[in-house]
Formats: C-alpha cells, structure tokens, sequence
C-alpha cells in the first residue's frame, strides 16, 4: 500500500472546480498584485484569527523577516529563538546582521522552554539591554507556553514575535482566556506554505498585531516603504502576497476546521494504536483539540534511520523534521556553540520522525503505517 506523506490531491480534488473559477475571475481580471482578494483575505484572517490587523506577504520567511523589520532590529541585536525548528526561524535574524541566541526546547512540546528562557536572563544580565526581541515557535501545531515566556518578556519590555507558520487555528489556554496562536505577542507570523493546513498554490504568508501603529508600518515595509506611491519613508522590500494566493485560500479557508478536527481524529488513532509501544507519541500540553497538527511527530527509541529505510520499502511517506539543530548548521558556526549545548534539540533531531497525518488519510492506511512500525521495533 502506498501511503504518501501528504496528498493535496486528495484535498484539491472536491474544490476543483470552485478553484478553477475563482483562478479564471483573477486571470481575467488583471489585479495580478494587490487585487481585491488581498483585502478580503486580510479581514477574514483578522476575524479568525482573533486579532484586529492581519497583513498578507510573500512567504512565511517574510513574515518574519518583515516583522523584525517592523521592530528596527539593528545589526549586533540579540534575538532570543529556539535551535529546533525551520531554517528561516533563526535565519531571518542574521539576515538582518542581528544575533540568534538560542535556548533548548522543552522535551515533551519541541517548545522554547520558559524555564529555560528564565535562567538564560539570570545569567546573562550583561545582555538584557541588547535583546530586541524574543522569537518562540508554536512547533508541529501546539502553542509554546506564552504565559510564561510573555510573562518573562514583559518583565524586560521586550517585544514577542510569534513564529506561528504550522499553527493557523491553534489555541493556547492562557490566563486571559482562550486565545488563538498569532493574538498573544506583539506580532504573529504565518505561512501558507503548500503543505501547512491551510497551504496556497505557491508561497504566501501573513503577519498579525493589535498594534495599529505597527500593521500601518508593515503595509509600508511590504511595497519597499512607500505611501503614497513612490513617496518612501522607509526601506522595505517586494513582500506582496499575490492575488491568486489570496484568492485560493479565500476558497480553502472555509474549510480549515474540519481539515484540524480530521487531523485530530487521526491523531488519536496513531496515540491509541502506539500504547504500550517503545514509541513516543506527541505530547498534548493543554488539550487534543488546541493542537492543529501540522505534522504528527514521534520519537523513536533508537535506529531512526533504519526504520527510515524499511518504511521507504513499504512505500510509506515520512519525513525528519528537522534533522540539524541550528547550532550545529556550519552557517551558524560563529555563534560559538558546540555540540551538547542543546541535548534536547539534539535528541529531537536524531530520535524525531514526521508520519501521515493529512486528512483525507483513511484507518486502513494508518493500520497500515502502525503495523509496519511495530514491526520494526517488535
């Protein structure tokens, strides 16, 4: 049986045929940039998110990048993000000739750990005053503990960007209530990536913030710095997001709820199926039902990559997420940090794999994935 790691065909094929009128209306229309839809987008995406501004851009990376734009981060600034998570995280960050500054992950969420952002300022006081902004992720499609970070954040009045690019529609149970992934820092980053919940047909991402001062600024950041028309008062960048994009996920929005509770019902399924086995099933911080699972990611008790080889022989889809801590990325070797710096990221990375998890995935299919892994270890 071969059972692909993600099928957008499978999701693709009901919409088809709204897909393809809504992609002729924009083809005809010639609002190739900026037309309608971008706008449209932007509101709906506020609304659902739970925020008062949402700005549509170019890619996740540019989410962040835009948004670390937005808070003037200058070269030598420190930037405090985890090592375990996609390149651009921390990338975006030495882009802007500021500093990463890492902190281990919790090992149960593959998290920021508070606890460990705690003693970072407790021993670093030296540094406070260079610290520009603090940069959690909310990993696989569970919220990082922002309580707690923010509570350490506010303590320093330093900004928080939410790298929230797997967590669309995630929820974090915090002490002011209930709140969305994107509401609780000062700005929130998302991509739309093809293979996230809620994926365009190409890149697009978004930025969210109840600063008004601050979306006015990123809408000038997104078209090189300029309002009016030509008139720049700052530097930005081309970081529009493209009308067709726009226009897609105004299509596939609807449906995003029901894509979440489809992938929570198959993650109980593999949480069931994998008791009383040597593997390690994500941990669930708060409730099933505030984890969007963008990807459904395990931890396996040794030969990871053998197990790689026999489920490549079954056909069964799969994927190491992420196999290189940023601290040992040779790119990011003047940071200074060695291997054993992070044993939690470390472990993440060599023990971690990705399974199906889409929801169009059927039971049969996921017997299929659990048999073969069982097999394996058993």
């Amino acid at each position: 049986m071969k059972i692909p790691l993600l099928d957008l065909k499978a999701q693709l094929t009901p919409l088809q045929s709204e897909l393809e009128a809504e992609l002729s209306r924009v083809l005809a229309s010639t609002q190739y940039i900026m037309g309608p839809q971008v706008a449209q987008l932007e509101q709906r995406l506020a609304e659902y998110c739970e925020v008062k501004h949402a700005v549509g851009v170019s890619s996740g990376t540019d989410a962040l990048l835009i948004a670390l734009m937005a808070l003037d981060i200058q070269p030598d600034d420190l930037v405090i993000t985890t090592p375990y998570s996609f390149f651009a995280t921390a990338g975006v960050i030495s882009r802007l000739h500021a500093r990463p500054v890492l902190v281990d992950i919790d090992p149960r969420t593959f998290n920021l750990d508070p606890n460990q952002l705690r003693d970072w300022f407790a021993k670093n006081s030296h540094l406070i005053k260079k610290v520009k902004a603090i940069l959690p992720v909310h990993l696989f499609g569970q919220c990082a503990d922002l309580d707690q970070i923010l509570k350490i954040a506010n303590l320093y009045q330093i900004p928080v960007v939410e790298d929230a690019a797997q967590a669309i529609g995630s929820r974090y149970p915090s002490k002011n209530g209930i709140k969305k992934a994107g509401s609780m820092g000062t700005m929130g980053c998302f991509s739309f990536f093809p293979s996230k919940n809620l994926g365009a047909i190409g890149d697009g991402g978004l930025v969210t913030t109840n600063d008004s001062a601050l979306a006015d600024k990123l809408i000038k950041l997104r078209n090189h710095g300029s309002h009016p028309k030509y008139y720049h008062s700052m530097i930005g960048g081309n970081f529009r997001l493209d009308t067709i994009q726009a226009a897609v996920l105004l299509i596939k929005l609807p449906h995003l709820e029901s894509w979440h509770a489809a992938r929570q019902k198959n993650a109980t399924y593999y949480d069931n199926a994998f008791a009383n086995s040597p593997i390690k099933t994500p941990y669930i911080a708060y409730r099933r039902e505030f984890h969007i699972y963008n990807q459904y990611v395990i931890l396996v008790p040794e030969k990871r990559d053998a197990l790689r080889q026999h489920l490549a022989e079954h056909e069964i889809g799969h994927e190491v997420y992420y196999p290189v801590p940023f601290h040992l990325q040779e790119c990011f070797r003047y940071l200074g940090y060695q291997r054993g710096d992070f044993p939690h990221s470390e472990y993440a990375a060599e023990h971690s794999l990705a399974l199906p998890i889409y929801p169009e995935l059927t039971e049969e299919m996921q017997r299929f994935v659990v048999e073969k892994i069982k097999e394996f270890y058993m």
